[in-house]
């Protein structure tokens, strides 16, 4: 088990999970090192190999994540969310440090109609996701100790994300269409963090986790929460996929099961609503 003093090593900590997990880290008294791209050049095994000696823990939040552009840019996509995992895992693995890989429900299809279950087998439907689970596989394949998490509908005070596009439009029209039809979960980014730290804490098997809120909505249904928890006054209105097309085709289905860390005994993420309440006023800005 890695104790209180282990050094932890946050790569892509510029980004809004990575920001999130250090301030955490810190307030948990543990020694951490943010790595922004500009720090670490991920793509350099060499590099990568330098910042991972004398780690305990390192935790990959460097991605490509932006879904619509890896339908046209798929080299780009490919080098950062299947290469740059393999190298990670490797030099964890020479360097003797677990790693914490961040993952997407987009491995999946979006098609099911309950949880997924951690050992479902994947079956990505979009660029972005097939680069994403080729990076799983690269981390599997490596024989590093590592824990790959997939995370859904992330949203963060440290970025863009759907709550503070949803609060600057309500304010600046009287409505809002938003899609019903597509369901997950939506999850903040400093209770992911706070949860990455339990799973490592709990010293939990090698494998493959679902750190996501509990329970789940529709993206209308969430844009509702954050309307009323903006103070606006624009009427939110349910639509369909189909009447807002974008180049990557979107899960409908986004639920991911929690069974593999519960069977252990450790802590899932809250109700998704409640754990928007507790967020709203840091992510929207008004705390």
């Amino acid at each position: 088990m890695v104790n209180d003093q282990g050094q932890w090593l946050v790569l892509g900590a510029g980004g809004m999970l990575g920001r999130d997990l250090v301030e955490v880290l810190e307030q948990h008294g543990r020694a951490v090192t943010a790595a922004t791209r500009a720090d670490v050049d991920v793509t350099d095994p060499a590099a990568l190999a330098r910042a991972v000696a004398g780690a305990d823990v390192v935790v990959n939040c460097a991605a490509y994540t932006a879904v619509d552009a890896a339908e046209s840019d798929a080299e780009a996509a490919e080098l950062l969310n299947a290469t740059v995992p393999g190298h990670v895992a490797r030099a964890c693995r020479d360097a003797g440090a677990r790693l914490v890989h961040i993952s997407t429900d987009y491995v999946f299809s979006g098609t099911a109609t309950e949880p997924y279950a951690e050992d479902t087998p994947v079956e990505p439907a979009s660029v972005y996701g097939a680069t994403k689970a080729r990076g799983e596989r690269a981390v599997r394949d490596s024989g590093a100790d590592a824990l790959i998490v997939r995370t859904a509908w992330l949203y963060g005070e440290h970025g863009p994300c759907f709550p503070s596009t949803i609060a600057r439009l309500a304010g600046e029209r009287d409505s809002l269409a938003v899609v019903d039809d597509q369901l997950g979960q939506p999850t903040w980014t400093r209770d992911l963090a706070e949860f990455i730290v339990r799973l490592v804490d709990a010293d939990v098997p090698a494998g493959t986790y679902h750190g996501t809120s509990s329970g789940q909505c529709s993206w209308f249904e969430f844009a509702q929460h954050i309307v009323g928890s903006s103070g606006a006054d624009a009427v939110v209105g349910p639509t369909t996929t189909a009447d807002f097309p974008r180049p990557a085709p979107r899960p409908a289905w986004s639920v991911l099961g929690h069974g593999s860390h519960e069977a252990l005994g450790v802590e899932s993420i809250g109700a998704w609503g409640d754990r928007w309440e507790a967020a709203a006023g840091r992510v929207l800005g008004s705390a």
